[in-house]
């Protein structure tokens, strides 16, 4: 599956078969968020938050991969990243773009 966060692929035609999206909400437990508050006081990068989000934006992707090749497409472009705060220590992470099926043009 070929994702790029362009409109158009070079050197393909394409066939649009539609919007395609994967999202999840992802929570720290209580430990990991104490520390990251401590954090806060002396600096530095929050690495429980980092991790969060990485393993967040991963799952949000394989979903959204998932819905795409359930239409048959073998692209998604323009593929974008979003996150909201629900509440606190939770985030939504959300990844959507545009399936395709695409062909070599000639």
């Amino acid at each position: 599956m070929t994702l790029v966060n362009i409109d158009y692929l070079p050197g393909k035609e394409i066939e649009v078969l539609g919007i395609v999206k994967g999202s999840t909400i992802q929570t720290t437990h209580f430990g990991k968020d104490f520390m990251s508050a401590m954090k806060t006081l002396v600096g530095g990068e929050l690495t429980g938050y980092q991790e969060l989000l990485t393993n967040a934006r991963q799952l949000a992707t394989k979903r959204m991969v998932d819905e795409a090749e359930a239409l048959g497409a073998d692209a998604v472009i323009n593929v974008r990243y979003a996150s909201a705060s629900i509440m606190q220590s939770a985030a939504e992470v959300i990844c959507y773009g545009t399936a395709v099926k695409s062909r070599d043009r000639g």
